[in-house]
């Protein structure tokens, strides 16, 4: 099966890629050095198609699970989710010996790694994505977290998990919105780093949910070696994973958490980005034209609600990480496969990119 390999010096792990995994996580998380006491955490909509199959699967290979279900959406990721799968754990007996297992995207992912970074100051943790948001970025590279009302991702910690087990057959089980989504990450990875695979993602139909497995496969390599060389934000080069999130995640936090999905706020922002690449990058229009068809092709928005203001937007986009001492680091693209982070963006440039958002993205 596919496998890329993480090696950070004393947190290495391997990521697998392969269809119908998830039967057979038990065997996969065995040989790791994990104790029997596991804690399964999903979200209720995985719950449903998934939860009895993990479960089996972990108990056949002789670990003790306990099950853990929060509800579905971006709303659990706070700090009263947090302090109540923290009271379950407790109450069902784990420490310092137990393990954590995160089933569902990456709402579920970020919240259960948070837990596990914080749980008896840090228990290892094992990453089942179910959808392509999760599966392609947010379970690799071990940022964990929760939301704040001021904005996304605000209080986390950096807790790489110790296997991840991606299974693109659980992708057949979303709704067409939520798996068309994630294809916003993929076409960021393409953009910042494989513009060959800009072309083949014409090809991809948005209404299939099998998924190539190379084309996860291929997003992971991209998402590990970006990590490798920067997991803790130090060089700058984990920064070009943001491109489309400095205005995507303003937009997202500028509506109440859920009514705008992560992938279609960073659609916006990812035509935001390339608005801005033109402008400062000289980024050629033909290439900005590639991008946006593909995210027309899988039904992302282009245009900015005008019940969403550009004054709420810039409000919460201040609040946002990716702001250092009070410069802005924003991602543009030179080329088609090669992004770079400057500080020469200002706010007066944010708002005319927010506000070009209201026109056609046609």
């Amino acid at each position: 099966m596919p496998t890329t390999h993480v090696p950070l010096p004393g947190r290495e792990y391997d990521i697998l890629v392969e269809p119908g995994i998830l039967s057979s996580c038990g065997t996969l998380i065995q040989g790791l050095g994990l104790r029997s006491r596991c804690a399964l955490i999903t979200d209720e909509k995985v719950a449903a198609f998934h939860a009895d199959t993990t479960h089996d699967s972990l108990e056949s290979a002789g670990f003790q699970v306990s099950r853990h279900v929060i509800p579905s959406g971006e709303a659990s990721k706070s700090f009263a989710c947090f302090a109540q799968l923290c009271e379950e754990m407790a109450a069902a007996g784990h420490d310092r010996a137990s393990f954590i297992v995160a089933l569902g995207g990456g709402v579920v992912g970020d919240l259960a790694g948070f837990v596990a970074a914080s749980y008896f100051r840090g228990i290892p943790f094992i990453q089942i994505p179910t959808t392509i948001v999760a599966q392609v970025d947010s379970s690799v590279g071990g940022k964990t977290g929760i939301n704040l009302k001021q904005g996304k991702n605000l209080v986390g910690a950096f807790h790489q998990p110790v296997r991840v087990l991606i299974d693109p057959h659980t992708l057949r089980t979303l709704p067409g919105r939520e798996f068309r989504e994630g294809f916003a990450e993929v076409i960021k990875h393409a953009a910042i780093r494989d513009a060959a695979m800009l072309d083949e993602l014409a090809d991809i139909d948005p209404h299939s949910p099998d998924v190539p497995t190379d084309l996860i496969a291929r997003n992971v390599a991209i998402k590990a070696a970006i990590v490798i060389e920067d997991e803790k934000e130090t060089t700058g080069t984990r920064a070009l994973l943001n491109f489309g999130h400095t205005i995507g995640h303003g937009i997202e936090a500028a509506v109440p958490y859920g009514e705008m999905l992560h992938g279609e706020a960073i659609s916006l922002g990812i035509r935001a980005a390339l608005f801005l690449s033109e402008k400062h990058a000289q980024l050629a229009p033909q290439v900005s034209r590639k991008i946006l068809a593909l995210l027309e092709r899988f039904q992302l928005p282009l245009t900015l609600p005008e019940s969403i203001s550009t004054a709420t937007v810039m409000e919460k986009l201040s609040k946002d990480k990716k702001f250092d001492t009070g410069r802005i680091r924003f991602v543009l693209l030179r080329r088609a496969g090669d992004a770079f982070v400057s500080d020469q963006i200002t706010p007066t440039d944010l708002e005319e990119a927010i506000e070009v958002l209201r026109g056609s993205g046609s």
